[in-house]
């Protein structure tokens, strides 16, 4: 199967890139969208890449990049019911929320603001989710032009 692309969001202050770079790779847990977790569970492959984009910070934007180090496997917090994620209905028997393992890759010198991405609109494909209007998605696909596009604007910022 070929090598596939992603954007994933993430609250800096939640889990950033500079702590995804301090422990190289974590569980990205925590996902409770149906559409997000269908992508992680079934579409992800070790080896795709991925756009580790900071959502709700001043800037907003494309912080570094990342791989998919493992695959799918139930997320643990969906069991815990000391946690924010639990799930009442989730047995481990039939577990409803996957994640994936992510391993950090770079971070760019200076993050690619949605206020640029924005800017340079035509240079993306309307499908591209930080372009695409009413996209709220954290774990969404990216295909390689606009993955590629993206990396080149970020490194051209130096």
């Amino acid at each position: 199967m070929p090598k596939q692309y992603w954007l994933m969001k993430s609250e800096p202050d939640a889990f950033s890139i500079d702590d995804l770079a301090a422990v190289a790779q974590e569980p990205w847990s925590g996902v409770r969208n149906y559409q997000a977790r269908n992508s992680m569970r079934d579409d992800m492959r070790v080896g795709d890449e991925v756009l580790f984009y900071h959502s709700n910070a001043k800037p907003a934007g494309i912080a570094g990049l990342a791989r998919i180090a493992r695959t799918a496997y139930p997320d643990e917090t969906q069991f815990d019911p000391e946690s924010d994620y639990y799930d009442p209905k989730a047995t481990r028997e039939t577990p409803r929320w996957f994640m994936v393992d992510v391993q950090f890759v770079s971070k760019f010198s200076k993050i690619l603001s949605l206020a640029e991405i924005k800017s340079h609109a035509h240079l993306f494909s309307a499908d591209f989710v930080p372009v695409r209007k009413g996209s709220r998605l954290s774990v969404a696909p990216v295909s390689a032009e606009d993955f590629r596009t993206a990396v080149q604007l970020a490194k051209s910022k130096r």
